[in-house]
């Protein structure tokens, strides 16, 4: 976004070009589905005070909900892994994942989420681990959050930036409910 460090180059209009196309491609071929939560923080708090959930860890199990009913869909199992933040951070998000594993959520029971996810611990790598998944997934988040955020009226339209490119392409691979195809509430999930 920033054209700084390694993508200083994109500062030449050709190489900006010629990679946004290259990207858009990318997203375009490859196969994967997408899982997006968005939460306004200020309302959480403000509705449930002392009774908000820490709003990464809420999150964090509305996300796996979604994903483990996408592998209960399909007959198969996953992993779960996410960019390290720091350790006390880090520390938290194990031990919420941990919980979700063993107690399950308000809305699914643990062997939901046994019965599909490889490992009871989560996977945390470092941004310059350069973890493929991470990079694409750290690359939508942006756009993705806007587009959400747009539709659910919480931000100004934000003109013709590449970012409305990236979500028309992949715009067809937000999880679906099986029954109607409906994208929100199963792949684009906004909390309050």
């Amino acid at each position: 976004m920033n054209q700084r460090g390694p993508f200083w180059r994109l500062r030449d209009p050709e190489r900006e070009r010629l990679f946004r196309e290259d990207l858009l491609r990318f997203l375009a071929e490859q196969e994967y589905w997408l899982i997006l939560v968005v939460i306004d923080k200020k309302t959480h708090v403000e509705r449930y005070a002392e009774a908000a959930w820490h709003p990464y860890h809420y999150c964090l199990a509305v996300l796996l909900e979604r994903y483990a009913g996408f592998l209960h869909r399909f007959n198969a199992q996953g992993d779960v892994m996410a960019e390290s933040r720091g350790g006390k951070e880090d520390q938290q998000l194990k031990a919420a994942y941990r919980q979700i594993c063993e107690n399950g959520t308000y809305c699914r029971s643990s062997s939901f989420f046994r019965q599909v996810l490889t490992s009871s611990e989560i996977k945390l790598k470092p941004k310059p681990a350069n973890i493929a998944g991470l990079q694409v997934a750290d690359l939508l988040a942006y756009p993705c959050k806007q587009e959400l955020l747009l539709a659910e009226g919480r931000i100004q339209a934000p003109g013709d930036v590449f970012g409305k490119q990236i979500c028309q392409t992949v715009a067809e691979r937000f999880n679906r409910r099986y029954a109607n195809g409906r994208a929100v509430g199963y792949g684009k999930v906004f909390l309050k």
